[in-house]
């Protein structure tokens, strides 16, 4: 299989079956729902039109972006705005915890944009943030999504020593292609990030984007180095152009090809591995605390 064959214009404005999305339903989803409208609450899921939101939130997961809504970086894929941010709110850590506490979310993903204007590159908050969660929501499990901090280590380490139960960092999509697509990030310092957190005995993630031009033999070659760096668990999906200014899709991924890579993955040695084409970072993040081998 190749991952590296383009698509028509026509293929591209038509999204094949396989990517179609039920409608959230069912009593857990109304619950949150109603909490969410009520109390004014904000996750990534609504605001980033998660494919997954009913099921996540149906199971009792929801994910949060702190430090604001705007990134310092242009990742070519990504719909997050990119300017100069809005300065720090100190307050956030409390408001995120009361957020999980009112939701009664069961494991909670947290993750932020860039911060390469602040000295501590936003890892102040972060530690924070985890800290308040734990405080008020002790029964909560908890995953980061962290930025790669420019791969200062201490400030990486300062998330670590939060002691969140997961810490992932997404590689996002193989080297030869990462500048194109991450414009400000680098494919090495994203594998010395997992190498530092699991030195610092983190369990740690990363995740994957497919359809954007790479082969199949770059995308084993990149979940090896993962492997090699200590990642024991990996998200794989499909890549979907946000607006007509972000990159476009080069290729449809196939569900057979998705489940391929998944054996794959388990025979490189990873402990998890979510594989399809509606799977993202947060896909069952609630299941990734342990290995499923």
């Amino acid at each position: 299989m190749s991952c590296s064959s383009q698509t028509t214009t026509s293929e591209r404005k038509r999204k094949p079956d396989w990517l179609r999305v039920k409608l959230p339903t069912g009593e857990n989803y109304k619950h949150v729902r109603q909490l969410v409208d009520e109390h004014k609450l904000h996750t990534i899921c609504e605001s980033g039109n998660c494919p997954n939101m009913g099921e996540c939130w149906g199971a009792g997961t929801a994910t949060f972006m702190i430090l604001g809504n705007i990134c310092t970086r242009s990742c070519r894929f990504c719909a997050v705005k990119t300017g100069r941010p809005n300065s720090a709110d100190w307050d956030e850590p409390e408001k995120v915890a009361e957020s999980i506490y009112l939701m009664k979310v069961k494991h909670a993903v947290i993750t932020s944009v860039d911060r390469d204007d602040l000295p501590d590159g936003g890892s102040t908050i972060w530690y924070n943030t985890i800290k308040a969660v734990r405080h008020l929501c002790p029964h909560t499990t908890l995953e980061t999504l962290i930025p790669d901090f420019k791969g200062h280590v201490d400030q990486i380490l300062k998330v670590a020593s939060a002691t969140p139960d997961i810490v992932s960092h997404n590689i996002e999509t193989v080297e030869r292609i990462t500048q194109q697509v991450r414009v400000q990030a680098k494919y090495k310092r994203s594998l010395e990030v997992l190498r530092v957190l699991k030195s610092a005995g983190m369990r740690t993630k990363s995740g994957i984007m497919l359809g954007l031009g790479e082969t199949i033999e770059e995308v084993i070659q990149t979940m090896t180095e993962l492997c090699a760096v200590g990642c024991k668990v990996i998200t794989i999906g499909q890549y979907l152009q946000p607006t007509q200014e972000h990159l476009p899709v080069q290729r449809f991924v196939h569900p057979d090809e998705f489940a391929q890579l998944k054996e794959i993955g388990y025979n490189l040695g990873f402990g998890v591995v979510e594989s399809g084409p509606l799977v993202r970072s947060s896909y069952h993040s609630e299941h990734h605390l342990f290995d499923k081998q």
